[in-house]
């Protein structure tokens, strides 16, 4: 096949443009139903019908009057049995409107003209609308169903399972490293209550955004609406409509929304990603040193000329989806607030990547659980480079001389350990010869790398407890 075959591909998961509609769709498709252009068309539906049976409420508009049960249950089944087909439908009649939106408004026509109730109002579909309108709200759902059906669900399986990773490795002493350097030893389930408890802040952030909407007309004032009934409060009913709609209300707006609100919530994700990069970067170092041991599966590949190699290629997809994730996010964050005058089109075509951004954000979190579960910690490994690095006792030994006037007690163990080969015996040693109580001096001879970890256990198992902290009333 060459080049001038490509018009006769069908699209396929090995012919998508975009590896999440054909590699990754197994792990990402639960978005589809929210993100997809099948999902704007749907709660574009939505908008306008629910519209429709507001006006209906409104004792002002007689011309709309109060529909029966049966008129209310035919629309609702509009709504409720969108199908793909329908979209299909309403793709078909775009071609010819060469416009999205209004393509949504005849196709409700047609499917409502035969109706005895209905038919008398068609024109009351999209009354007093810009597409804005109806697009600014089916974005609003489709954020705020994606998030609460997908992805908050998955950040919070993110942060469980590494939340699981502290509490089983609460007491597992580990070495530290600040700057790659040994440093005082700390717990393996302390360094993962970190990352969990940080996770779980960003989350929290992320849900309670608050997701807004406008319904005011072609530039935010209700010029239209008010010609047509003057002495209908009209900012009322919009509002009245939006919050029924379970979005907050924006009054001030020009034609657009203008998605602040989808800057702050981009950026929040942006942040919650950019600390599970920090994760799967630590993780993976600590696969490199040996830490953990992943398991294997058989009849996978490491290598396609090293046989021997296990390598920790999920936390590695993590951070490249991640990276991929946060450049869409990052654009969308800082292009959106952004429109000339009372409206220009270019967020019309980023909008329709707010599905990229999640996709690959919700790719990566699968990643990161896959490489969780994956792992093995090698305590014996652990264990080893702390019986190689009995310099950390320099902190707390520099500490006592301190608390007894000792004087100089920084720079002695600085001269004794600094550049230095040191032993537990060359430690021991130092500790016999210190001025200071014999009891203050056997708390020092019994001190081991595994056992100076301070308060990291205690740390480590009230996770949970500190979690749950975050997602209540105490922290503000």
């Amino acid at each position: 096949m060459s080049a001038d075959d490509s018009h006769d591909l069908k699209l396929s998961s090995l012919t998508a443009l975009c590896p999440l509609d054909g590699r990754y769709w197994a792990k990402v498709k639960e978005l589809a139903f929210f993100m997809s252009e099948y999902g704007l068309i749907r709660f574009r539906v939505l908008v306008e019908v629910k519209w429709l049976l507001k006006l209906s409420q409104v004792p002002e508009i007689p011309e709309v009057p109060s529909f029966s049960k049966d008129a209310e249950t035919y629309l609702q089944g509009l709504i409720d049995g969108f199908s793909l087909d329908d979209a299909m439908e309403v793709k078909k009649i775009e071609k010819v409107t060469n416009h999205d939106v209004k393509a949504v408004e005849y196709f409700l026509k047609q499917r409502c003209q035969s109706h005895p109730e209905i038919g008398k109002v068609l024109e009351f579909f999209h009354f007093a609308c810009t597409s804005e309108d109806i697009n600014n709200l089916a974005h609003a759902l489709m954020l705020k169903e994606a998030l609460s059906m997908v992805m908050l669900p998955a950040m919070d399986e993110v942060i469980s399972a590494i939340s699981d990773m502290a509490m089983e490795n609460a007491h597992i002493p580990m070495l530290s490293r600040t700057h790659g350097q040994p440093a005082s030893p700390t717990t393996l389930g302390k360094e993962m209550a970190i990352f969990a408890f940080r996770l779980s802040w960003e989350k929290r952030d992320i849900s309670k955004v608050k997701i807004l909407g406008k319904f005011a007309g072609a530039v935010g004032n209700y010029n239209a609406h008010l010609v047509a009934y003057p002495d209908i409060n009209w900012p009322q009913v919009a509002e009245e409509f939006v919050t029924s709609l379970g979005i907050d209300f924006n009054p001030y707006v020009p034609q657009i929304e203008p998605h602040d609100y989808m800057g702050k919530l981009f950026h929040s994700i942006i942040q919650f990603n950019n600390i599970l990069v920090d994760f799967d970067r630590d993780i993976w170092g600590y696969v490199s040193l040996g830490y953990f041991k992943q398991i294997t599966k058989a009849g996978e590949i490491g290598s396609s000329t090293m046989p021997h190699k296990v390598n920790p290629i999920d936390f590695e997809n993590s951070e490249g989806n991640l990276g991929v994730a946060n450049a869409g996010l990052s654009h969308l964050s800082m292009k959106l607030p952004i429109s000339r005058w009372q409206r220009d089109l270019t967020d019309s075509t980023v909008l329709r990547n707010m599905g990229v951004g999640l996709g690959h954000s919700l790719l990566a979190y699968r990643n990161t659980l896959m490489g969780i579960g994956k792992l093995q910690v090698n305590e014996a490994s652990l264990s080893e480079d702390l019986d190689h690095t009995w310099e950390v006792l320099a902190e707390p030994i520099q500490t006592v001389m301190r608390r007894y006037g000792v004087p100089e007690p920084y720079e002695k163990l600085k001269e004794v350990t600094r550049g230095r080969a040191v032993t537990q015996e060359s430690m021991r040693e130092f500790i016999k010869n210190l001025d200071i109580p014999g009891d203050a001096k056997m708390m020092l001879l019994n001190l081991t790398p595994q056992t100076y970890v301070g308060a990291a256990a205690e740390l480590a198992k009230n996770i949970k407890t500190a979690i749950n902290l975050v997602n209540g009333a105490r922290f503000s």
